[in-house]
């Protein structure tokens, strides 16, 4: 009787979550359009992680028997795109506030033209947050306490992300998080133990999803000086910046292939060269910033969301394959 009322609680638990959006999210907008707002096309750079360190316990033979970990991994995909979502619309919000976004930057115009108010931008950040915080919480009950570490710490390090981006530590804010901490915080919710061999994951697809941020950032250099910040991209200069994209496109692939070797990752796992077809198309593109300047750099933070998609999802598969031979 006690498991029956204790399995209630826990499904109350995770119904009520969608209650407290509804009660702090404005109306005045569609669902589509505060969709848009999160920057949907981004979610690969968090999710895949998971999805990849999963597929690397399975590799190892790591997974526990039943469906546990299964609903876990489904329940950690939820919460990290709630988190994501949320962290991007306060990083929105913060930058309208701080005047990085304005009607001569490359911003994203909702707040600029007022098509949103920066006070929906703030109570939806709030309850994805809240939402996000509340998977993790279940997440939790099911793993163990333990998963506060790695929680906090990503949580913590998601709300002083403007902060450290202006300061020239978006870059390492954004790898801690998502190379690191998501690999980490997977590992002891599926396993109830940090594994820290996972962490050979950490380089090839935190190199990809800082990558992301990195086209972004050059991007948006000259109106980021004139706003004042100073983003790493900033700091090493704009010529630099488009060869340590193109950088970030070959380090991943040439690293998964000396971790084989080493005996790091299972063989398999170069199944995800074969997403060095759309790096070299994004490679090609920053190569051309000599003759076409910061044109160069537009689209690529969109197309490299999309290679996290691609590299992490063949990674995984060969991981998961590797797993079953």
């Amino acid at each position: 009787m006690e498991k029956i009322r204790k399995g209630d609680a826990d499904c109350l638990f995770f119904a009520n979550f969608a209650e407290t959006i509804q009660a702090l999210m404005p109306m005045k907008h569609s669902l589509k359009e505060w969709f848009i707002v999160t920057r949907y096309w981004s979610f690969p750079v968090s999710t895949m992680p998971v999805v990849a360190t999963f597929a690397y316990l399975f590799s190892r033979g790591m997974i526990p028997g039943g469906f546990k970990p299964w609903a876990v991994l489904l329940l950690s995909l939820l919460g990290v795109v709630l988190l994501h979502a949320a962290g991007n619309v306060l990083s929105d919000w913060a930058d309208y506030k701080s005047g990085v976004d304005n009607e001569t930057a490359f911003a994203v115009p909702n707040l600029v033209f007022h098509h949103f108010e920066p006070a929906e931008y703030l109570r939806v950040s709030i309850a994805l947050f809240v939402a996000g915080a509340a998977f993790g919480i279940g997440i939790m009950l099911l793993s163990g306490p333990g998963l506060l570490i790695a929680g906090g710490v990503g949580v913590a390090l998601t709300l002083l992300y403007s902060f450290l981006k202006y300061h020239a530590l978006g870059d390492a804010d954004i790898f801690l998080i998502f190379g690191v901490l998501t690999v980490l915080g997977t590992t002891y919710a599926i396993t109830r133990a940090y594994v820290t061999e996972a962490l050979v994951l950490s380089l090839p697809i935190g190199l990809v999803t800082v990558s992301v941020l990195h086209a972004n950032n050059t991007l948006d250099s000259e109106t980021d000086r004139a706003a004042g910040i100073r983003t790493f991209a900033m700091l090493i200069g704009l010529k630099a910046s488009a060869i340590l994209y193109m950088c970030y496109m070959v380090i991943p692939f040439v690293y998964v292939i000396v971790a084989i070797i080493l005996g790091w990752l299972h063989p398999a796992s170069l199944l995800c060269l074969l997403a060095a077809v759309p790096a070299w198309k994004n490679i090609q593109k920053a190569s051309s910033f000599r003759r076409d300047g910061l044109e160069a750099m537009k689209g690529l933070d969109q197309a490299t969301a999309k290679l996290q998609l691609v590299f992490s999802g063949l990674l995984s598969l060969g991981l998961f394959i590797g797993g079953l031979l």
